[in-house]
């Protein structure tokens, strides 16, 4: 894994860190928190000095409805919004899948196979995410990592080859929900790619890398 650095301008204490899990302790819970990941410390030092990036005006600007432009040079993710993600020991192999609070880490679902891939986790994560979203009425933007998963969304479609069979037959009707899900259900949840070269691993992250 390649060297990086987090400055921190607004958090419980602004500084430089080495590592996403010291910055995430400074920001995570915080309502206003500003940081940013570099590639050398130079970079790092001269960024802290010129001080925070101007804030961006998410309620009128567009590029916090599309994945491709939500983390434009800049930017920093949405606090008040809901994170996905999913872990696979082996591919395929025994797979995870959850939601968490962006900014409180406070975990909405949790769901568990025996055998699965990471990009079916990935897209059933989303779509759980959406239909929690919605059952708790609530407008927050939701974070994914995988763009294999988010073009499968737009299909409304799993494009998986995993083979079918008694060992996968509960991951295959948890498949077949939620596809059915996204075709009898709307939605204006704006689903955000999640911006790991400058922001580090998703909240929803399993720290298994």
């Amino acid at each position: 894994m390649k060297k990086a650095y987090y400055v921190v301008w607004s958090g419980r204490q602004p500084g430089i860190y080495e590592t996403w899990e010291e910055c995430k302790a400074q920001v995570h819970g915080q309502e206003k928190s500003t940081f940013k990941k570099f590639k050398t410390l130079d970079e790092a030092r001269a960024a802290y000095a010129a001080g925070a990036p101007a804030p961006v005006d998410r309620k009128s600007s567009p590029k916090t409805r599309s994945p491709k432009t939500a983390s434009a040079n800049g930017a920093i993710p949405i606090s008040d919004s809901l994170a996905v993600d999913a872990a696979c020991s082996g591919n395929p192999g025994v797979m995870e899948y959850r939601g968490v609070h962006t900014s409180t880490g406070e975990q909405w679902f949790h769901q568990a196979f025996p055998l699965g891939t990471n990009n079916i986790g990935e897209f059933l994560a989303i779509v759980h995410g959406l239909a929690e979203l919605q059952r708790r009425k609530s407008k927050l933007p939701l974070y994914t990592d995988s763009k294999t998963a988010l073009s499968w969304i737009k299909k409304k479609k799993c494009g998986s080859k995993l083979i079918r069979s008694v060992q996968t037959e509960p991951l295959f009707a948890l498949i077949e929900r939620a596809e059915k899900w996204l075709q009898n259900n709307s939605y204006t949840t704006p689903l955000l790619k999640w911006d790991t070269e400058n922001w580090g691993e998703i909240p929803a992250d399993f720290g298994r890398k």
